[in-house]
């Protein structure tokens, strides 16, 4: 597109290397001698069109592929997150790797999640919002909650994070594969995996990352590895059985002591 549309330019400079014919009358050149041409206005409007259009194809397919932004709207990861931080949450990583022990994930909640935190007794109504909990055990390890202490094949879970020690109890389990059991750090005000049990890795969306709000706080997450502790003997000999999703369907009130809406 030429960086003037004005014809007068490309026409005044035609006309000023030729002589003007006897007898005949020359314009004025600084009068215009008709509109710019239409295609240039209308080229000019496809290459704006192609330039939002492309944007938005960009930041469509960062959001779903790379990263996006989510925030806080619960108590449950108090300590480490506050209620209205702002994070970045990362999408690559889990296509290289599992999640590890200590990881902050956001995931979409198991259909139990509803009826376990919010009350939902209608099998049909789903949760559309993500949840953000911390991952402890991984797939096929035994947990167990006892004492106020996680046991990951009865080994202590030494937790640093976590705004006080759990004043719940968790029977021995194990993981199913390709799932991972999530808790909050702010263990007993967090409705997570104790009340409805594994998160499957297709359910998970990406690793929090970094914090830029509020600036005070702003920085990477750090994701503060829990440490196993020596092996402890078992406070009992019943084997552990897998640990099940919780049925959505199963009837009854939710499991006494629930938040009502901590996700």
């Amino acid at each position: 597109m030429p960086t003037n549309p004005n014809p007068d330019f490309s026409s005044e400079t035609e006309h000023s290397k030729q002589p003007t014919p006897t007898g005949s009358s020359s314009k004025s050149p600084g009068k215009s001698t008709g509109r710019p041409p239409q295609k240039d206005s209308e080229g000019g409007w496809k290459e704006v069109a192609k330039t939002i259009g492309l944007s938005l194809v960009l930041a469509l397919g960062i959001r779903q592929f790379v990263a996006e932004a989510r925030y806080i709207p619960s108590e449950s990861m108090v300590p480490t997150l506050q209620i209205n931080d702002r994070l970045i949450v990362e999408k690559l990583s889990y296509r290289f790797h599992s999640p590890e022990r200590g990881d902050i994930i956001v995931f979409m909640p198991p259909d139990a999640a509803g009826r376990y935190c919010l009350g939902i007794q209608d099998p049909n109504v789903r949760i559309k919002d993500a949840f953000i909990k911390r991952v402890v055990a991984l797939p096929g390890e035994k947990v167990e909650v006892r004492e106020g202490t996680v046991f990951i094949n009865d080994r202590p879970l030494q937790e640093s994070y976590i705004a006080a020690k759990p004043e719940y109890q968790l029977p021995p389990s194990i993981v199913p594969p390709d799932s991972f059991l999530v808790l909050g750090d702010n263990r007993n005000n967090s409705c997570d995996g104790h009340f409805w049990g594994p998160v499957p890795s297709e359910n998970i969306i990406g690793r929090a990352a970094f914090r830029f709000w509020p600036p005070s706080r702003m920085g990477g997450i750090s994701e503060q590895q829990p440490v196993l502790g020596p092996p402890q003997p078992p406070a009992s000999l019943v084997q552990p059985t897998p640990l099940e999703p919780q049925p959505l369907e199963s009837p009854g009130q939710p499991i006494p002591g629930a938040p009502p809406a901590q996700p």
